[in-house]
């Protein structure tokens, strides 16, 4: 059995699972390994270590159409402090299309964690959509009002994410459960992908029966054999516990974090205004010191560093390959929605 939804057949992927965008950490190997699997790899927005993250995203595609003849994605974090979206925007659909193996197989570019409209309002991502590339635009919706704001920009699709899920998220912290039906009743024709505390088969049941065409899934990618992560980061996961993780504020807005020495010392703003009251006191020296814990964490420092996990951490078990993270969620699915199935007479 195939589990055949409207994401599947528009990225042609054979599963409906996708990994979600886990910047600034590298992820090329994850993104083939996913990919290799039959769901779709996503490419991380990466800058660590003072990288400059278009020559990093051009090494990184050049790597994934090496190594797959598979599908796969990228993501830009396009907040109004990510200096370098508008200029990633630009010179990597510019790159895509000078590159036909890559222009062929990059088929999803997922924005997030600011505003919908970089990305399209770029003429060299324009020009390749004229071009004849079948590459598809998703943006990351936390909060209805966010959907609205995609399906106004226009986009292809929207990955709706509830604050349960690790990394960036909305003030109004809302679980992906409620955020999923409220979005997927009002813009039922658009296709979405689930986002926030997915990493089963039920789970992916349960996003299928209320309307999501796909899941995205961080932390259970992160605990998995292939992902570039450090092991003392994977290590976390198995033995975590779904109340482990802190929804604090980080330099671009509220962010899920495993609880450690960098986390609790955080605090949280309640409102967008306050937050936007305290970006006017950043300066660069103090966003180039917060970049410093997400290198801290990539070199396997998790007690100082920023260590993104989401609730999700509660059900997963093992660190696993791919592959078998993978078939065990289709075949969980498949079994699941069969069940259900015959509630109906």
């Amino acid at each position: 059995m195939v589990l055949k939804t409207n994401i599947t057949e528009m990225l042609g992927i054979k599963h409906p699972i996708i990994s979600a965008p886990m910047g600034p950490f590298y992820t090329k190997e994850l993104t083939v390994a996913v990919s290799e699997a039959g769901g779709l790899g996503v490419l991380s927005h990466t800058n660590l270590f003072g990288k400059n993250s278009l020559a990093e995203m051009k090494s990184d595609m050049e790597y994934v159409v090496e190594h797959t003849d598979k599908p796969f994605g990228f993501n830009i974090r396009t907040s109004r402090l990510q200096l370098d979206a508008p200029g990633l925007c630009r010179g990597i659909s510019r790159f895509i299309m000078d590159n036909p193996k890559i222009k062929e197989q990059c088929v999803y570019a997922v924005t997030s964690a600011g505003s919908p409209k970089t990305l399209p309002k770029a003429k060299t991502y324009q020009r390749l959509k004229e071009s004849g590339s079948n590459i598809k635009h998703f943006h990351v919706a936390p909060a209805l009002w966010l959907a609205d704001k995609c399906v106004t920009s226009g986009v292809d699709g929207m990955v709706v994410t509830g604050w349960e899920g690790g990394g960036h998220q909305s003030y109004e912290k809302i679980s992906t459960l409620v955020l999923l039906q409220q979005v997927t009743k009002k813009y039922s024709e658009t296709p979405i992908i689930a986002c926030g505390g997915f990493s089963t088969g039920e789970g992916l049941a349960s996003a299928l029966a209320m309307g999501a065409g796909a899941i995205a899934m961080g932390s259970r990618f992160i605990a998995s054999k292939e992902s570039e992560f450090h092991d003392k980061y994977k290590n976390i996961v198995p033995s975590g516990k779904a109340d482990d993780t802190l929804w604090v504020t980080g330099v671009l807005g509220p962010i899920r974090l495993w609880k450690n020495n960098y986390s609790s010392h955080h605090g949280v703003v309640t409102s967008k205004e306050e937050k936007m009251a305290m970006e006017a006191q950043i300066t660069p020296q103090i966003a180039m010191e917060d970049q410093k814990h997400y290198e801290m964490t990539y070199a396997g420092n998790i007690e100082d560093g920023a260590v993104l996990l989401g609730q999700s951490i509660g059900v997963i078990n093992s660190i696993e390959s791919v592959k078998n993270i993978v078939d065990d969620i289709i075949k969980i699915a498949e079994k699941r929605l069969k069940e259900a199935n015959n509630y109906i007479l």
